[in-house]
């Protein structure tokens, strides 16, 4: 028996409809303290604002830090390494920042579509080296 297989390019074409698959989108924050102690952690409030919606759209999260020493997580406990992509499964999310040293902290966060859109957001932290404890004591 001989088999019929179809070698080529289907191209299907339905006048007047339109399937769109591939929506703006952009990440909203709440704001976030200008200063942090070593080892304070800044939370940070994130909502995925999607102009539309696909079904098969998926989103990643990755991070660089450019200006200091520290640790990104994202509310499930993932410790975010640079560079690295990480699903991103919730489109209300939480980032917790912890600067290592006392130095000026500063990185930018990428929040990507699986159609290659991408929402930047940056953010700097000065050092809050003051010795008192929050009381008027040292």
């Amino acid at each position: 028996m001989e088999s019929l297989g179809f070698r080529g390019h289907l191209t299907l074409d339905f006048p007047g409809l339109d399937i769109q698959t591939k929506y703006p989108f952009t990440v909203e924050t709440m704001p976030v303290p200008k200063e942090l102690k070593v080892n304070e952690t800044a939370e940070i409030r994130c909502e995925l604002k999607r102009e539309g919606r696909w079904e098969d759209t998926r989103y990643t999260i990755r991070w660089f830090l450019f200006d200091g020493e520290g640790t990104l997580k994202l509310d499930d406990g993932t410790v975010l390494l640079p560079n690295d992509r990480y699903p991103l499964e919730k489109e209300t999310f939480r980032l917790y920042y912890t600067p290592l040293s006392d130095e000026q902290s500063g990185f930018t966060v990428w929040v990507e579509d699986s159609d290659g859109q991408a929402v930047e957001l940056e953010f700097d932290f000065n050092a809050d080296n003051d010795k008192e404890d929050g009381y008027g004591t040292e």
